[in-house]
């Protein structure tokens, strides 16, 4: 909104060309977003506590977690509102890409406000049914994804870009819905499997948006995406407001969910920060790279995966407990150290990534 009214106001306050310079709105984007948790964050908290929105912490997990019973949940409404305060602030609202990644973040989030709520109305470690999430996150994921499709305006948008290659492009035609589809909502469930710890989620998905946000500023350039043998994609540089957005909620989220968090994220915060950044590597044709970035969400994924085929096949476990940093919590290692582990992990990763971009 505010960018479009500095449009207006520009000829009359040269000083206002400032906001047609997409880097310095990526800045505002994740300042904005920042304070915006600093200043309702306190509120939120009091706001939670006053109505007894606690976590219901399951009793077959590790004994450590019984003293986070009583928490507040549902933190990740915070994120949710400073990304897309500080969007509407700073984003081209007439671009169709901040559309489609507002629009399936908020979907994905209210799954997630409508499964907690039932967790705490109920008293229970049970939400919504595994049938019932399935289908309104499958919902939302196959419209999001026909609507790229329809809306696509060349080629390489619906096309699966392969990196370390610069002339591998492989048309999806028709079965991009459904790859892009299992992004997003592969993307969503990886991240609410990951929150699971004090912090442990929310810091790599700060590292993978503001990656993608080098991802959406380079391919909606056309001298850098052709420089860097990346596709160039008219426009989808305003996703690296939303990108920055994320990464100012999350930072200002996590000085309240840092070890020992005086709150928790929730469905509604982990689902749509997974939906969110699967569409952005969607709009950006970096799957692939989504996937090396986000390598802790894919390994926990992977862990529970291996440990339900396992025990089902075997009667066998192959980790002490699933997800992986349940695992190394019953090995004895503290939870700060899991949490610090796995976001350097995440960093060193994140660098992979982006080092893509210039080894092809």
């Amino acid at each position: 909104m505010l960018y479009h009214l500095a449009q207006q106001l520009q000829d009359v306050v040269g000083a206002f060309r400032l906001f047609n310079y997409l880097t310095f709105r990526a800045i505002l984007g994740i300042l904005t977003a920042l304070v915006f948790a600093f200043v309702f964050g306190p509120w939120m908290i009091e706001k939670l506590y006053h109505f007894k929105f606690g976590q219901v912490v399951r009793d077959d997990g590790p004994q450590t977690h019984l003293k986070k019973s009583g928490t507040p949940t549902m933190g990740g409404t915070l994120i949710l509102a400073g990304v897309t305060v500080s969007t509407l602030m700073w984003a081209d609202l007439s671009n169709r890409f901040v559309w489609f990644a507002l629009l399936v973040t908020v979907a994905f989030g209210l799954v997630g406000f409508a499964d907690d709520f039932k967790k705490i109305k109920y008293r229970s470690s049970k939400g919504l049914s595994a049938r019932e999430k399935y289908f309104w996150l499958s919902l939302a994921g196959f419209a999001i994804s026909a609507a790229i499709h329809f809306t696509a305006r060349t080629p390489v948008e619906t096309a699966l870009i392969v990196p370390l290659f610069k002339d591998v492009v492989i048309p999806l035609g028709w079965f991009f819905i459904p790859w892009a589809y299992l992004v997003i909502v592969g993307t969503s469930n990886a991240v609410n499997l990951t929150d699971g710890l004090d912090g442990l989620a929310i810091m790599p998905c700060v590292l993978v948006a503001s990656a993608l946000a080098v991802f959406a500023y380079a391919s909606g350039n056309v001298k850098i995406a052709t420089y860097l043998g990346i596709p160039s994609i008219a426009g989808v540089g305003e996703l690296a407001v939303f990108c920055t957005a994320i990464a100012g909620a999350g930072l200002g989220f996590l000085w309240f969910n840092a070890y020992p968090a005086q709150v928790f994220m929730g469905d509604v915060g982990a689902l749509a920060l997974g939906a969110a950044l699967g569409v952005v590597a969607v709009l950006v044709r970096q799957e692939i790279v989504l996937a090396i970035m986000g390598g802790v969400f894919v390994a926990e994924t992977v862990s529970v995966i291996l440990q339900v085929a396992s025990y089902k096949l075997y009667k066998r476990r192959i980790f002490r407990m699933a997800p992986l940093h349940h695992h190394y919590e019953l090995k004895g290692w503290p939870e700060p150290k899991i949490i610090v582990r796995f976001w350097i992990v995440t960093l060193i990763l994140v660098l992979v990534g982006l080092a893509t971009l210039k080894v092809r």
